[in-house]
């Protein structure tokens, strides 16, 4: 479910989902990862995402891609391909 070039990376699209997550005791209400899926593609990544957000059960979804390098592990940073409803901002981690 990757493109692998010589380089020796390789490529993820992702389509993550989020829920609303209730606050504690009438607490501030946030977003949690609700799905994962990986695909091979950025068309069946952003598909997967649109189809997700219209779901009553998904209040949010992001289509990105993350390249991978393949000697050392390292994950790059996330290339947002769509973001979809409501999602954690690019830079809250």
């Amino acid at each position: 479910m990757t493109d692998e070039n010589q380089s020796g990376s390789k490529i993820h699209y992702i389509c993550q989902t989020y829920v609303e997550k209730k606050g504690a005791r009438g607490g501030q209400a946030g977003l949690q990862i609700g799905k994962t899926f990986q695909y091979a593609t950025t068309a069946e990544a952003e598909g997967r995402a649109e189809r997700e957000s219209r779901s009553e059960a998904c209040v949010g979804a992001d289509a990105y891609m993350i390249i991978e390098d393949t000697e050392s592990g390292e994950i790059g940073a996330p290339t947002f391909l769509v973001r979809l409803g409501t999602v954690p901002d690019e830079d809250a981690g």
